[in-house]
């Protein structure tokens, strides 16, 4: 593995500028394999050795997978102009620059979203092309009615007249106002768009799944944790949907 200069290790991997770097490493807050290093020039293996900045540990892989359980209030986006973004609840020792949202949540839903500043994995998961499922979790306002079952699997057709891809819908073994829907698209506030489409209401959306991933039920909401190569690998695996309803309720209990 060719060498590389500490500070362009560390910079691309973490928030820290080229100077601040330079500064942490003169002040001994940088360390390589355990010693401090107090020059930020400094050459090392990528690969084989550690690095720690402020007692925090910085990973070799170039580039940061991060699942966060959205809790409601935040907005999927990097900038904060419609509100606090998402990105503010990646603690700083996650953060690395250009991260961003693979995929949208609005404001007001809860679940599975992945942070990243892998461009090319995030198209991967977000384009229509790849046929990525997401499941998400529905508390209705009034009783799940099992002709939605067939108007789901035809398309619905919303107030505005938009045609919505044929999908699958399940009411949970629980209660008939947990209903599960699996999505292969992502229009605007699609599933509250199809439950009023049949006369009903969406109380509350959290999603629970992106592609095979499922959303662990430790994950308390509001948090994050770093996803393994394993874990992406499952958003390209089809999930069983109907394995789903025998544990989907426990998403609205658990957080």
């Amino acid at each position: 593995m060719p060498l590389i200069r500490l500070d362009k290790f560390i910079s691309e991997r973490t928030e820290y500028t080229r100077s601040q770097i330079k500064s942490l490493c003169a002040k001994g807050s940088v360390t390589v394999n355990g010693s401090p290093v107090k020059k930020s020039d400094t050459k090392i293996d990528a690969d084989a050795d550690r690095v720690n900045v402020c007692g925090n540990a910085i990973s070799s892989e170039k580039f940061r997978y991060i699942l966060l359980n959205k809790p409601k209030g935040y907005v999927s986006s990097t900038d904060d102009k419609d509100g606090e973004t998402v990105i503010k609840l990646v603690p700083p020792e996650m953060r690395s620059k250009g991260l961003f949202p693979a995929g949208r949540l609005d404001k007001d839903s809860t679940g599975a979203l992945l942070i990243t500043d892998d461009g090319a994995l995030a198209h991967r998961i977000c384009s229509p092309n790849n046929h990525i499922s997401k499941i998400y979790a529905a508390e209705l306002s009034r009783p799940f009615e099992q002709e939605y079952v067939e108007k789901f699997a035809k398309g619905i057709v919303l107030a505005n007249g938009e045609a919505c891809s044929p999908c699958k819908v399940r009411m949970s073994k629980i209660s008939d106002k947990l209903a599960f829907v699996e999505l292969h698209e992502g229009m605007y506030h699609q599933v509250k768009r199809m439950f009023a489409a049949v006369g009903n209401h969406v109380e509350n959306l959290k999603r629970i799944s992106i592609g095979g991933l499922v959303l662990p039920e430790n994950l308390p909401i509001g948090k994050c944790m770093y996803l393994l190569p394993k874990d992406i690998e499952r958003m390209f695996i089809k999930i069983d949907f109907d394995a789903i309803l025998t544990i989907g309720h426990n998403f609205f209990s658990a957080n």
